[in-house]
C-alpha cells in the first residue's frame, strides 16, 4: 500500500500545519495502514479505526512527549504509535521482541502510562495532575476513556475526587456505544441520550472568554448561567459530579475536536468532553460487526473474518454449563462484559434470564454471586485471570470468609500471549490460595474441565476455582477425577506439574529417556489444598525433582510442594516458573521457550539435577 503521507516516517509535529484535507487523506491513510497491519498481526482493529481523528486532534493540540494522554485499556492507542514514530514496528505488532499492542512507557516516552485494563485512566491522570501543580511543572493532562469503561466503578472514584479536586484535567469520553460487546447499564443508556444544543455551546464559550470569573457580573451570570444549563440539559451526572461538561462532539471531525479540546484546557478545571464516534469507522466489516472486529487474529482485509466458531476451553466450558442448567435451575452465570470472550453466548441465547453481564465491573459480579449463593442460587462466574485480579478483596470478604458456594471459572490462566503483561494469568495460583475456605482445581483437557465443573456443581458447598488457559487443549486428552496422579513411572526423578504444563513436561520425559533418565511424572490436579502423598512417596524414591508451573514465584504450587518435601533429608529440588510473573509479548510457545518452560529446559534441568 502506497501511503499519501509517508505514515512510516509520520510524527505528531509534522500533523500540525497539514490542511482540512490533507488531516482527511491522513486519516484514510492511518485506516488503511491499520486494516493492513492488523490482518496480519491480529490486535484490536475496531476500536482503534474508530478514534483516528480523536487521536489526530489531540496530537495537533498536545505534545505527547511533555504532555500526558492517558488512554484506558490501551488497545485504542494504535493511531497514537504511529504518530509518535512507531509506525515501522506494527509489522511485529504483539510479537516477540515486537511492538506492544498497548501503551508502554518503556517502549517510548510518549506513551504516559501503561494501560491494559479498563476505568482507571482517570485516577491515574488525577494523580499526573495534582504531582503537576504540586510540582509547579508546565503540561496537559487528557484522560482518553470508553464509554464501555464507564460501567467500572473504579471509574466513577476516579471521576468523583477529580470533580471535587478542581485540579485542570481533561476527560475525553469516547462513546461509541460499545466496548467489546454492547454496553450494558443505565449509564450507557444516559449517555445515548446527552444532547447539548449548537446555540448553547457557543453561547458558553463567548461568556467564558468575555466574562471570565470576574467578581459580582460573573457570579450573576454564573447563576443565570446555571439556570440555563437545568433548562437545556437536565440531569447531566457529569456536572452534578464536578465536571464541565462539553459535548457530544463528533468525534470524526477533527476541526470540532480541535476547538473542543483547546477549549476544554483553556478552562484550567476539570473537564469532560463528550466525543460520539463510530467503532470500526472506515472499514465495513468492522463497522457492521464492530463486536466480531474488536480483538482478531490474522484475516483477509478483502473478504474479512469468517465466522468459524472452533472448540477451545471457553466454548467447552460453556455448553458444559449449559447442559447442566438445563437441569438445575438454581444455576446462573455471571460475567463481567465477556459474554463472548467466556464463551457464554450461547448460555445468554438459551437463558437469557440466567445470564447476568456486569459490565466491566468485576468486583461488584463477585459480590453479587456472592448475594445470590447466600439467597440460594449457584452463581457459576466467568472471568479471565487477569481481570479476577480486580475482584480479590470481594473473594475474600464476600465469598471466602462465609465459605459461599460460588463456582469461579477462570479463563485465560498462565500464558495468553500476545497481548503481554497486563493480560497473562500468571498470579491466581498465589491470591485463590490465599482465600478462607477455596478449592482449586487445574485440568489439563477438555474432558477434565467438564468433570471438575460437573463435579463442583453436584457436591461442592464452598467456593470452588477452576483455572484453564486460553485456546485450545494440546496433545494430554487425559481425564483424571483425584487429587493427583502419577502418568510416567521412573525411578530417578520426578516432575511435577499441572495444567496444559502437563504436555511439556510429557516431552520432557521423553527427551530424558533417550539419556538413559527415567523421569516419574506427576500430575496435580487440584492445587490446593495440596495433596501431597503421591508427591512425597515418589521424591522420597528418586529424591530429586522439579516443579514446572507457568505462574509467578510468589505463591506458586512449588513453594507448596517443597516445604513439605523439606521434611525428607539429602534431596534436590528445583521450581521452575515465571519469576516476577512479568512477561512480555509473544506467542505462548515462544515464551515458554523464552521463560524456560519448555519441554528442552525442563529435560535440562532434570539432567542437571541428576548429574549434580
Amino acid at each position: 500500500m502506497q501511503n499519501s503521507f509517508n505514515i512510516q516516517n509520520k510524527k505528531y509535529d509534522d500533523i500540525k500545519s497539514l490542511s482540512k484535507e490533507e488531516l482527511r487523506i491522513l486519516c484514510q491513510d492511518i485506516r488503511e495502514f491499520l486494516v493492513e497491519k492488523v490482518s496480519k498481526s491480529g490486535g484490536h482493529l475496531a476500536s482503534n479505526l474508530g478514534t483516528v481523528e480523536m487521536t489526530v486532534a489531540l496530537h495537533r493540540v498536545l505534545n505527547p512527549y511533555v504532555d500526558r494522554i492517558v488512554f484506558d485499556v490501551g488497545h485504542q492507542c494504535y493511531t497514537h504509535k504511529i504518530l509518535t514514530g512507531r509506525a515501522d514496528g506494527f509489522d511485529k505488532l504483539r510479537k516477540l521482541d515486537g511492538l506492544s499492542g498497548f501503551p508502554k512507557p518503556k517502549e517510548s516516552p510518549a506513551d504516559s502510562f501503561i494501560a491494559g485494563h479498563a476505568s482507571s485512566s482517570v485516577s491515574v491522570a488525577l494523580g499526573m495532575a495534582k504531582a503537576r501543580t504540586r510540582l509547579k511543572e508546565p503540561y496537559n493532562v487528557v484522560a482518553v476513556i470508553g464509554d464501555g469503561a464507564l460501567t467500572g466503578g473504579l471509574a466513577y472514584e476516579g471521576i468523583a475526587n477529580a470533580g471535587l479536586s478542581g485540579e485542570p484535567i481533561v476527560v475525553i469520553l469516547n462513546d461509541n456505544g460499545m466496548s467489546i460487546g454492547g454496553n450494558v447499564g443505565s449509564v450507557a443508556h444516559v449517555l445515548s441520550q446527552m444532547r447539548i444544543k449548537t446555540g448553547y455551546h457557543r453561547l458558553k464559550k463567548v461568556y467564558w472568554e468575555t466574562v471570565g470569573k470576574i467578581g459580582p457580573l460573573y457570579r450573576t451570570l454564573h447563576r443565570v448561567k446555571e439556570r440555563a444549563k437545568k433548562t437545556l440539559l437536565p440531569g447531566n451526572i457529569f456536572d452534578d459530579l464536578g465536571f464541565y461538561y462539553l459535548g457530544p462532539i463528533d468525534g470524526h471531525d477533527i476541526e470540532k475536536l480541535e476547538t473542543s479540546i483547546k477549549w476544554a484546557i483553556d478552562l484550567k478545571k476539570p473537564v469532560l468532553l463528550h466525543v460520539k464516534t463510530t467503532k470500526g469507522k472506515g472499514y465495513l466489516p468492522a463497522e457492521t460487526k464492530p463486536d466480531l472486529y474488536h480483538g482478531v487474529g490474522a484475516f483477509d482485509p478483502a473478504i474479512g473474518i469468517t465466522e468459524v466458531k472452533k472448540e477451545n476451553f471457553s466454548t467447552v466450558f460453556a455448553d458444559t454449563l449449559c447442559k447442566l442448567a438445563d437441569n438445575n435451575s438454581r444455576i446462573c452465570a455471571i460475567t463481567a462484559a465477556m459474554v463472548d470472550g467466556t464463551g457464554l453466548s450461547e448460555f445468554e441465547k438459551r437463558f437469557p434470564t440466567r445470564l447476568i453481564d456486569s459490565g466491566i465491573a468485576e468486583g461488584h459480579s463477585i459480590s453479587m454471586a456472592a448475594g445470590m449463593a447466600k439467597q440460594g442460587l449457584l452463581p457459576v462466574v466467568a472471568i479471565y485471570s487477569s481481570f479476577l485480579q480486580r475482584a480479590y478483596d470481594m473473594l475474600i470478604q464476600d465469598i471466602g470468609l462465609k465459605a459461599l458456594n460460588v463456582i469461579l471459572c477462570v479463563d485465560r490462566a498462565g500464558l495468553v500471549g500476545e497481548d503481554g503483561e497486563t493480560h497473562n494469568g500468571v498470579y491466581d495460583v498465589c491470591f485463590l490460595k490465599s482465600v478462607p475456605n477455596m478449592t482449586v482445581w487445574s485440568p489439563a483437557s477438555y474432558a477434565e474441565l467438564q468433570n471438575y465443573l460437573t463435579t463442583a456443581v453436584k457436591d461442592a458447598n464452598a467456593p470452588v476455582a477452576i483455572r484453564y488457559p486460553r485456546g485450545a487443549q494440546e496433545e494430554y486428552e487425559s481425564l483424571s477425577s483425584g487429587t493427583s496422579e502419577i502418568i510416567k513411572n521412573g525411578n530417578d526423578i520426578t516432575i511435577i506439574t499441572y495444567g496444559v504444563m502437563t504436555n511439556e513436561a510429557i516431552k520432557a520425559a521423553e527427551l530424558l529417556s533417550k539419556s538413559g533418565v527415567r523421569a516419574e511424572l506427576i500430575k496435580l490436579n487440584r492445587i490446593f489444598p495440596l495433596d501431597t502423598n503421591l508427591v512425597f512417596e515418589s521424591v522420597a524414591k528418586t529424591g530429586k525433582y522439579i516443579v514446572a508451573e507457568d505462574v509467578c514465584n510468589t505463591g506458586c504450587v512449588g513453594l507448596d510442594v517443597s516445604h513439605v518435601l523439606s521434611e525428607i533429608p539429602g534431596i534436590k529440588g528445583r521450581l521452575l516458573n515465571l519469576g516476577d510473573g512479568v512477561v512480555r509479548e509473544g506467542s505462548v510457545r515462544e515464551l515458554r521457550k523464552l521463560c524456560k518452560l519448555d519441554s528442552e529446559s525442563i529435560a535440562k534441568a532434570a539432567l542437571e539435577l541428576c548429574n549434580g
